[in-house]
Parts: C-alpha cells; sequence; structure tokens
C-alpha cells in the first residue's frame, strides 16, 4: 500500500461530527440493527471490522443505536444477506458486494476491480467522485430497498496459494481453485475452473482434493484458516483485489426511520470504520508473512509475462462485461475516467514502487 493509507488516520477529526450527531440522536427513538455477517469474527480485520463498528456505534450514540451480529449462517446465509435486508426480514447486514454479482453484475465493481484502484484512489472515486451516487443507484434501480453505506476497505490480498511453481499461463490449465469475484472470471480464461467457497470450507476442499488451489485474503486471514499447512508456494501481488470494499447494508425502512443524527451517527462511524480496517490490515501482515517464510512458504512476485497475461485478459473480461450489462459499462466507463484523470497525481505524486525482496 502506498504511503496514503498511513495518511488516512487523520480521519480521527471525524470523532466531532460524531459527538455532536450523537447528542441530536439521543432524542431519538433507539434503533437495534439486527446484523448477520458474511464473515465470521474471528478472522482478523476481515470479520474483526464490523464487531468494531458494533462497539463504537453503541459508545458514540450513548445506546441510542445498538447492533447484534449474527455470525454466517445463524439467521441468515451470506449469500441471502441482500434479498433479507431489502425484504425487512433483517434491518441490516454485512457483506462485500461482490457476492450478489450473479444476480448485478456491476455489483463486482464497488468489491474489488482488477488491477486496481488501490484503497485511497478506490476511496476518492466513492466519496469524491460519482462511485456512492453510482453505489446507491444500482441497488435502486435493481429494485433493492436498501441504502449502502461503506464500511471496511482491505488493501491487497495475495493472488494465490499453489502446491506448484506456475511460471507461464500454460502451468494454470486444468487447475480447480477457489477464486473470487471478477478475478475468477480472469481465471477462467486461462483454463482455471473456478469455484467460489466460503473461508470455512477452504482448508477441507485443499485436503481433500477437490480444488488444487485457492486464494482468500491477506496472509494473516490465510494463516488463520491453515492454508500454509497443505500449498506451499504463495503468490503476490493480488493483482486481482487490490482494494476490497465492505458494505452495510440497512433496510431503507428502518434506515428511513432513523433521525438525521442517528443516520450520521451510522454514516460517519462507517467512515471511521473504513479507517480503522485499513490500518489494522496494513500492520498485521508483515510479521505473519515472515513467520510463514520460516515455516517453509515460498512467497513469489509474479513474473512480468504472468502479470501481462492477468492484465490482457482482464480487459477482455471488462469489455465483455460492459457489452453484455449496460449499468456495468455505465460505472466501469465512470471509474475508468476518474482513473485516467488521477493517473496525472499518481504518476506525479507517489515514489516507485519497491521492488520486492
Amino acid at each position: 500500500m502506498r504511503t496514503f493509507a498511513k495518511s488516512m488516520l487523520s480521519a480521527a477529526v471525524l470523532g466531532t461530527t460524531l459527538a455532536a450527531a450523537a447528542t441530536s440522536s439521543l432524542a431519538a427513538d433507539r434503533v437495534l440493527l439486527k446484523t448477520p455477517v458474511a464473515f465470521g469474527t474471528n478472522l482478523p480485520a476481515l470479520g474483526t471490522t464490523i464487531t468494531w463498528v458494533a462497539d463504537r456505534l453503541d459508545k458514540v450514540s450513548d445506546g441510542s443505536i445498538r447492533m447484534k451480529i449474527y455470525e454466517p449462517g445463524k439467521l441468515v446465509s451470506p449469500p441471502e444477506i441482500l434479498d433479507a435486508v431489502s425484504s425487512g426480514k433483517v434491518n441490516s447486514g454485512y457483506a462485500t458486494a461482490g457476492y450478489w454479482q450473479g444476480k448485478i453484475p456491476a455489483a463486482a465493481l464497488f468489491s474489488a476491480v482488477p488491477f486496481g484502484p488501490e484503497a485511497g484512489e478506490y476511496m476518492a472515486w466513492l466519496y469524491y467522485g460519482n462511485g456512492m451516487n453510482l453505489y446507491q443507484e444500482m441497488y435502486d434501480s435493481a429494485g433493492y430497498n436498501v441504502k449502502v453505506l461503506p464500511c471496511a476497505i482491505l488493501s491487497p490480498e495475495t493472488s494465490g496459494w499453489f502446491s506448484k511453481p506456475i511460471e507461464k499461463p500454460e502451468d494454470l490449465q486444468g487447475l480447480n481453485m477457489r477464486f473470487f469475484g471478477l478475478g475468477a472470471s480472469v481465471m477462467e480464461k486461462l483454463g482455471v475452473g473456478t469455484v467460489q467457497l466460503p473461508g470455512g470450507e477452504i482448508f477441507g476442499a485443499l485436503e481433500k482434493g477437490a480444488i488444487d488451489a485457492t486464494e482468500f485474503s491477506q496472509p494473516a486471514i490465510d494463516t488463520r484458516l491453515g492454508l500454509n499447512k497443505i500449498v506451499k508456494y504463495n503468490y503476490f501481488p493480488g493483482w486481482h483485489q487490490q482494494a476490497t470494499i465492505f458494505e452495510l447494508l440497512v433496510n431503507k425502512d428502518a434506515w428511513n426511520g432513523m433521525s438525521e443524527g442517528q443516520q450520521a451517527v451510522v454514516e460517519t462511524t462507517c467512515m471511521a470504520s473504513v479507517t480503522n480496517s485499513i490500518a489494522e490490515g496494513e500492520a498485521m501482515q508483515f510479521p505473519v508473512m515472515a513467520d510463514a517464510r520460516q515455516n517453509g512458504v515460498e512467497i513469489r512476485y509474479w513474473n512480468q509475462t504472468m502479470l501481462d497475461t492477468f492484465s490482457e485478459k482482464w480487459q477482455e473480461v471488462a469489455a465483455e462485461k460492459s457489452a453484455e450489462d449496460p449499468f456495468f459499462k455505465k460505472v466501469w466507463d465512470d471509474l475508468s475516467q476518474f482513473r485516467q484523470g488521477y493517473d496525472l497525481w499518481e504518476s506525479n505524486a507517489f515514489l516507485p514502487r519497491k521492488q520486492a525482496n
């Protein structure tokens, strides 16, 4: 991650806004957000973020807003969260929009985009470009009765755990691999059979040989799942997920029933959570990677041929999905235009990326 991630810690100034919003929320009815989540809260950064949000909502609102978290599958299964929130079965839910790409193709663009944007650029587009307008429009136009709030963001993931070195595109052909989001479409173009398994099922699938390789998340999270015990070649960079957005969905009727102060508390807490989540994720990776290396994991950086191949296939996927779905094209065009402008800033403002050791 670029140094932008560190500067995000200045978001502490949001505390003033939170305090003011909390004062006005005291006069409103109390709100209980019943929130099924897509990721176990035992998973660092991936799952602990929403528990941080729940704690802060209670404290900042002086108890006016409380959140009860339901672990994956306890109240609603992860794939059903969007429908459950929209219908009012639950009044909120926490997941990532990439889970809905089968229903809403453009949803994947609000989750993780191959070859960027990175976290800072992604947030710039969301909050100060046209991203948030398009994000809400996507759900509205698809008929979902939800208010969407970005509520966490993770910096790059690892792009795969393999049992053998991958030196050329042909080495991927015929592999069965757990893969997420738009990156899965890229891998399929390279002859990989992909499946999207929940985190808790990946270890068993690898152990039994049901899949040959996998990607899931960041090193600290992957290690918690024990992936390093079965496959030893861990590839970087995470070209498929340079940053991943996680969303809090709130039923619109429930949202409209909150006071303006309560809405501001939820919105600002989620913005603060974006800062907290990326800081937590950035801080915990290198000790885990160092330990993994000492225990036989080979940390590898994709060679240029592989990166160029992934990029070429991603451009094909983006063009195909834009041709298939008008709203995907609308979002992709807007994001691409923003990124073209951002390139002027990025190419001049940042130091060159350090080479992998």
